[in-house]
């Protein structure tokens, strides 16, 4: 399990236990944005230590037609996949490939006004952060 260390910054930090310092960020769904309901439907992981930056994503198509039922499934869908893409680097990243994990990170989760969007961000430590995006989208998202 993670332990919170608190919002800010990722630092270069490993533990004696062998655990590095990790960031993230839920993406969340707001169909409505003059509601304020959301769904979450992602997680981001940022690793400075191990350059890691990793994205998981799953949409509840039900609980999001629940907010609204006019939602553009395919557009939320689209979105969530350059999420995915942005992170995973090379080709599917765009204009964002050469850019390194940590900016990729950051530019994931600077604040929007749109549909889908990040949440704030948060820190923990973690051995396998490749591990950790699965674990939190099992804990927050699905």
């Amino acid at each position: 399990m993670a332990a919170h260390l608190g919002r800010g910054e990722g630092r270069q930090v490993s533990t004696a236990s062998g655990r590095d310092v990790f960031e993230y960020a839920l993406v969340r769904v707001m169909p409505r944005i003059e509601r304020g309901e959301l769904i979450n439907a992602g997680v981001l992981v940022y690793c400075r230590a191990k350059s890691f930056v990793g994205a998981r994503v799953h949409l509840d198509e039900t609980r999001l037609r629940c907010l609204d039922p006019d939602v553009d499934v395919a557009g939320v869908r689209a979105a969530l996949r350059g999420y995915e893409g942005i992170c995973a680097g090379g080709e599917r990243a765009g204009q964002a490939a050469e850019d390194d994990p940590g900016r990729r990170f950051r530019w994931l989760t600077a604040p929007r006004s749109t549909i889908v969007q990040p949440g704030p961000i948060h820190t923990g430590l973690t051995e396998d952060p490749e591990a950790e995006v699965d674990r939190l989208l099992d804990l927050l998202v699905r």
